[in-house]
């Protein structure tokens, strides 16, 4: 069976890379199109994928004729939310307007068809079996939806299964979090998710975002790719060396830091900096978000910058920063799961955001509420050592319900669900052994 997957940057490469890991060793083949910066070929997790048997892998400026590419990278560009901000907003604003849905409709389908003839043959040609995969589309993204649903409406043409897997296993369990999010109410930006066949989320917070805009038997729960046993054992092969080091301090601490996006109250990170820095022993790290990390005032603050046992993180990886930490201070980002699973102390640092985190509502003795507690976590670290932090039947229902979700064979159901979706579209109509399997794990 074959299986087509665009990846745009890190996010899809944590979550998806698993699941094309699995596919890839249960017999199966597929192309992978990188559809984000360029950059993002020199991960390791990418040249992992690209030496597998089966595997064929291309950027998408490779795949398009010069002027084509250039002309779907600026329709991309002009309908990318994140870049409408002040002076270069209105110019992509008044581009989108004039440059509009009609005039941009040829580009979109001119590489739709032609990356899916690539994977998949011509409609006269091809054996209309196959899946085509994305991550979720939404608010944000850097790859518009105008685009990805014309992808998918021809890939339906030809036959092909469409399926969205995850990039993100919801480090909250609120809704207003971002700036400017002001109502409790659907998100309707997640309701772009109703293009695909079927949409994953790893557990049921995830869920939430998308129910309200589809049935049961378009969502599935299966499990967290990133965080199951399976993919943590591998990827430990993985990683490159580690360029930090061990010091002589007594407590090492890493702060991860959310996307500027999100509603954080700067001031308060800055003071909880400044108390932790302030017991003798202590070493810390800031570790900004890889996007957006930039646009963070606490990384510019000279204030911070000045104290002799701070620093902020390049461009280290996040692991080699937790395999670093003896403790980390969290700001609701899934990326301490991994951390959590380990029973490494992660501290929820709900009072400095404006959500909950799924770490204060599954394991409240990781929640920081007050500066006092910051303090007094940091003192019992010193005094006593970070063993035995979390409460046991806490940690397992964490494990249980965010990662497993069932059972620990998270990865086996994600390839039983793209099988159900690769078989001709008559078939998928109906119920099959695959879709009967992954069904057990459904919403």
């Amino acid at each position: 069976m074959k299986a087509l997957f665009f990846l745009r940057h890190y996010n899809d490469i944590d979550h998806i890379t698993p699941v094309i890991h699995k596919w890839m060793g249960s017999g199966h083949t597929c192309d992978i199109v990188l559809i984000g910066n360029s950059r993002f070929r020199n991960d390791y997790r990418i040249e992992f994928l690209r030496k597998l048997d089966g595997v064929r892998m291309a950027y998408i400026g490779d795949l398009l004729p010069p002027v084509e590419f250039a002309r779907w990278f600026v329709q991309t560009l002009i309908l990318i939310r994140s870049l409408r901000r002040p002076f270069i907003g209105p110019v992509m604003a008044a581009l989108a307007k004039t440059y509009d849905a009609r005039r941009r409709a040829p580009v979109w389908h001119s590489t739709a068809q032609r990356l899916l003839e690539r994977s998949f043959g011509s409609p006269h040609e091809g054996t209309g079996e196959g899946v085509v995969v994305f991550d979720w589309i939404e608010r944000n993204s850097s790859i518009c939806v105008e685009w990805v649903e014309i992808v998918l409406s021809t890939a339906r043409a030809m036959g092909l299964g469409t399926v969205s897997l995850p990039h993100g296993d919801s480090p909250h369990a609120s809704q207003l979090i971002r700036r400017r999010e002001l109502r409790l109410e659907p998100d309707t930006t997640f309701a772009n998710a109703g293009i695909f066949d079927k949409v994953v989320v790893p557990n049921e917070l995830c869920s939430v975002r998308f129910r309200p805009f589809m049935d049961n038997r378009k969502l599935a729960v299966l499990g967290s790719p990133r965080y199951c046993d399976e993919w943590l054992a591998k990827l430990a092969t993985l990683m490159p060396p580690s360029p930090l080091t061990r010091s002589a301090s007594r407590l090492k601490v890493v702060i991860f830091l959310r996307k500027s996006n999100f509603s954080t109250f700067w001031e308060e990170v800055g003071e909880v900096v400044r108390i932790v820095a302030g017991f003798p022993g202590v070493e810390l790290i800031i570790k900004p978000h890889t996007r957006g990390g930039w646009q963070q005032s606490l990384t510019r603050d000279p204030s911070v910058r000045r104290l002799a046992n701070v620093s902020v993180a390049g461009n280290i990886h996040s692991i080699h920063l937790m395999n670093w930490a003896d403790v980390i201070i969290d700001l609701a980002t899934s990326v301490v799961f991994e951390a959590v699973k380990a029973k490494k102390p992660v501290l929820a640092g709900d009072y400095l955001h404006a959500g909950r985190s799924a770490l204060a509502e599954y394991l409240p003795e990781t929640e920081l509420r007050c500066r006092d507690d910051v303090y007094r976590q940091i003192e019992g670290f010193l005094s006593h050592g970070c063993d035995n932090f979390y409460i046991e039947a806490h940690h397992q229902r964490f494990v249980k319900e965010m990662i497993e979700v069932g059972d620990p064979d998270v990865l086996s159901r994600y390839v039983a669900l793209l099988e159900g979706q690769v078989r001709p579209r008559a078939s998928r109509d109906q119920s099959c052994p695959e879709e009967r399997a992954v069904n057990l794990a459904c919403g």
